[in-house]
């Protein structure tokens, strides 16, 4: 009787036309295919059922949130090898191209024959319901003040200990700034000369007002009132950041000039400030509204000030119109979350009256602060899913590097835009050697 991880090998090789890349260690404890090659361990027939129910990377991630798929060895290889062979497009300028895309072979009759032994092979359906880490039960409309505060809440209240493990000391939700990969002093180092960036991008000086839409665990604003003197406001829909920040702001001394509000930014009431910072906030704010978003952000700016808006964005496609959201970030990860072109967001924020002075594109650095995360995380696995759950800690190790390939591969990039309120007479306040920072 052949075993099933060879079973398995030789029907994925059929269903794609060619020698599948990768190993297999089936549940029997068989295993079968290259013995260089990443290792793909299927613990439990239910991962079959679950991918031929769902052909896509939601089937894949739940059987991987689930525990019933894993990778032995190195996971980016693995991922890389396994994101080819499915989601890869080739390079024919035909749109009718799919290249080796697994919905592309299902219309090849060999790959539905091979696909109906798979069946077979997988056992009864239906497959079991998806691992309670996904969010499943939406109410209201999509980016309405509760729902986003919903969504907020999926994502962040997963516990501030569990986030500690994964972010390191400096509670920094972001895309560090490296001077190298290697550099002296790691992810601490380069997440604070990111602070340190911002702060200076926004031109900060004593006793003006910051506002930091999204503030996370609060790092920006306590850089901001250290170095740099600022009375600050931050404000997030999350209770546990929020309880966080708090307790870093007095331990720090510096509740005179730090206020931390669980508040969405669209009820923000006590404008205008001298600066506004939004890092890795705007891709939960919906390409729908993202033109009121940078109209409340233009409202809450004096004039002369600026907007420092650090967001992830994604590639064009040929068709735009084809573009859907990633299932598996938004059933596990970002709820609601959208990606937007770059160039859209500036035109967005110009729109709303800004003027773009700035593109920075950071797209390598979060690759490298993706890959440091998910070593974080791998370091401390066992306290993390004690922190956490086994599946909540496995959505968050395929999530960041599965991330950080997107990232070196150029699928999604990440850039600063720095953006001010020009005042009626067109002054800037900009140096004229816009790097320097300083006016």
């Amino acid at each position: 009787m052949v075993d099933a991880a060879s079973r398995l090998h030789t029907l994925a090789g059929k269903m794609l036309r060619a020698p599948l890349p990768i190993r297999i260690r089936a549940w029997d404890g068989s295993e079968a295919g290259p013995p260089d090659a990443p290792v793909l361990v299927v613990r439990h027939r239910r991962a079959l059922r679950r991918i031929l129910w769902r052909p896509s990377e939601l089937g894949l991630a739940r059987a991987w949130v689930a525990g019933e798929l894993d990778v032995d060895g190195d996971l980016y290889g693995a991922l890389d090898t396994v994101g080819a062979l499915l989601w890869e497009r080739d390079d024919s300028d035909d749109d009718t191209s799919a290249g080796r895309g697994l919905f592309a072979l299902l219309r090849d009759p060999a790959a539905r024959s091979a696909a109906r032994e798979l069946l077979d092979l997988a056992g009864p359906f239906p497959p079991p319901p998806p691992p309670r880490e996904e969010l499943r039960r939406r109410t209201g409309l999509q980016h309405t003040l509760r729902r986003d505060k919903q969504a907020v809440s999926h994502h962040y209240d997963v516990g501030n200990d569990f986030y500690s493990l994964v972010l390191g000391p400096s509670m920094v939700y972001s895309c560090a700034y490296w001077e190298s990969p290697g550099q002296a002093g790691g992810l601490e180092k380069a997440q604070h000369d990111k602070l340190d960036l911002i702060c200076r991008k926004l031109d900060l000086k004593p006793g003006q007002r910051l506002l930091d839409v999204g503030c996370g665990w609060g790092s920006l604003v306590l850089h901001a009132a250290r170095e740099y003197g600022v009375q600050a406001v931050g404000v997030t829909l999350s209770h546990e950041q929020a309880a966080f920040a708090r307790k870093r702001i007095s331990e720090e001394g510096l509740t005179d000039r730090i206020e931390i509000r669980v508040q969405d930014y669209r009820r923000i009431p006590d404008g205008p400030y001298d600066a506004i910072a939004s890092v890795g906030m705007a891709e939960h704010v919906g390409t729908g509204v993202y033109r009121e978003y940078a109209d409340v952000l233009y409202t809450l700016l004096k004039p002369g000030g600026r907007l420092l808006n650090h967001q992830i964005g994604r590639r064009p496609q040929r068709d735009e119109s084809a573009y859907e959201v990633d299932a598996f970030i938004d059933a596990y990860v970002f709820p609601d979350g959208e990606l937007a072109l770059v160039g859209r967001t500036a035109s967005l924020l110009e729109d709303a009256g800004f003027e773009v002075r700035d593109v920075e594109g950071l797209r390598e650095h979060y690759a490298l602060t993706l890959r440091r995360w998910v070593a974080n995380l791998e370091r401390h696995w066992q306290q993390a899913i004690r922190l956490t759950t086994p599946g909540r800690a496995r959505v968050w190790r395929l999530y960041m590097a599965a991330s950080a390939l997107s990232f070196e591969h150029n699928k999604i990039g990440v850039n600063q835009i720095l953006a001010v309120r020009t005042p009626g007479s067109g002054a800037s306040g900009l140096p004229l050697r816009p790097r320097d920072w300083r006016s």
